[in-house]
């Protein structure tokens, strides 16, 4: 069976459109996150989110949403070589909801209603009658859930590439949904200190473009970055709160799946808040004794950005990727008193890990959606 390997990558995030800007912001270890300048809504009392840069890609006519995933998407086709997806091709689109079909009766929706629903497919690709398309909603783990779901399609021949898109916009749904459970920092989020006080949300647009190792060679993209492992679990004691037990289950399933004893890195979902954070750190402790890891180094790019909600698994496959291409695990910007942990480094500067080869990619969402990904550099 050929290796599933991820040919390209594409970001819009609050340091701006493309991975290289997103990735040099991580390094130097800086924030994004601030005042809203564009969002307002009943529930935004001036906590820092991180916004797309007016700079960024924004749409002449229609939503942001639609243009930030249509961004994100043709960077991930150059990135893979590719000057359109292929004649049967499958794109994933990762979002809270679909948007309804007015030619089916249905009312049109608002443009508050956009920038919470979607993005719309023929926005995002054009008509594309020879592409199929698949809505996939698991909360904040959405993203990942659709990588591993890419990777059965590509392994069963079902499409000759798989993309994965999304994006999410500031709104005030998402973000009233946010509010009231509390999970909402009135500062900027600072995953694994021990002063952390909620997330900050964010916006942004992520592709992920994947395909046999065999297609991408025959095509002279790069294979060298291989899905080898994926667990999506649905499960979780409390339906807002992250679960020490499940979360070490999932990235155990995830490094059987692969086949591999050991782990290089983890690019943690770690939000900010300070049960998620505890919860999920504990976890990683439990999967870094059973690898034998005394100095696992983690981090977390949501410091930096801010939370993308359905999308959020894109940014950290693309730091994962960076990391193990680099050699370099960049610092969780925001972090100054780490939490004390055992086995793992919490960095907070640029740290080199020569010859690393695996990386897992937490990403866990509300409904015990739990998801986690193995990277394996060949």
């Amino acid at each position: 069976m050929s290796d599933i390997v991820i040919s390209g990558l594409g970001l819009v995030t609050p340091f701006g459109r493309g991975v290289e800007p997103y990735w040099r912001g991580l390094l130097g270890g800086r924030s994004a996150l601030g005042p809203a300048r564009r969002f307002t809504a009943p529930p935004y009392r001036g906590e820092p989110v991180g916004e797309v840069p007016e700079a960024g890609p924004q749409p002449d006519a229609g939503p942001r949403k639609s243009a930030y995933a249509r961004a994100a998407l043709q960077e991930a086709l150059h990135a893979a070589n590719l000057a359109r997806l292929p004649d049967g091709s499958v794109v994933i689109l990762v979002g809270q909801a679909v948007l309804p079909r007015p030619d089916r009766g249905r009312a049109r929706p608002t443009a508050d209603e956009r920038e919470f629903m979607g993005p719309d497919p023929a926005e995002v690709l054009g008509v594309r009658p020879d592409v199929r398309y698949v809505h996939l909603s698991h909360a904040c783990a959405s993203a990942v859930f659709a990588v591993g779901y890419a990777r059965e399609l590509l392994r069963a021949g079902a499409a000759p590439v798989a993309a994965v898109v999304g994006s999410s916009v500031l709104n005030r749904y998402e973000y009233a949904s946010m509010d009231v459970v509390r999970a909402v920092g009135r500062t900027a989020a600072r995953p694994f200190d021990v002063e952390r006080a909620g997330i900050s949300l964010g916006e942004g647009g992520g592709a992920v473009v994947l395909e046999s190792a065999a297609h991408a060679r025959a095509r002279g993209a790069s294979a060298d970055l291989v899905v080898a492992g994926a667990a999506c679990r649905v499960s979780g004691a409390k339906s807002a709160a992250s679960d020490t037990g499940r979360i070490a289950a999932c990235m155990r399933d995830a490094l059987d799946d692969a086949s591999v004893h050991g782990l290089d890195h983890v690019h943690a979902h770690a939000t900010g808040t300070g049960q998620g954070d505890a919860a999920e750190l504990a976890a990683v402790e439990a999967v870094a004794a059973d690898c034998g890891a005394r100095a696992l180094p983690v981090s977390s790019h949501k410091g930096a950005i801010g939370h993308l909600l359905h999308i959020s698994g894109a940014p950290a496959i693309a730091a994962a990727a960076q990391t193990l291409r680099s050699g370099i695990v960049t610092p969780t910007a925001g972090l100054t008193r780490p939490e004390p942990t055992d086995r793992l480094v919490l960095p907070t500067a640029p740290t080199e890990v020569a010859g690393a080869r695996t990386a897992a990619v937490n990403s866990f969402g509300f409904g015990g959606n739990n998801a986690s990904l193995v990277l394996l550099r060949r």
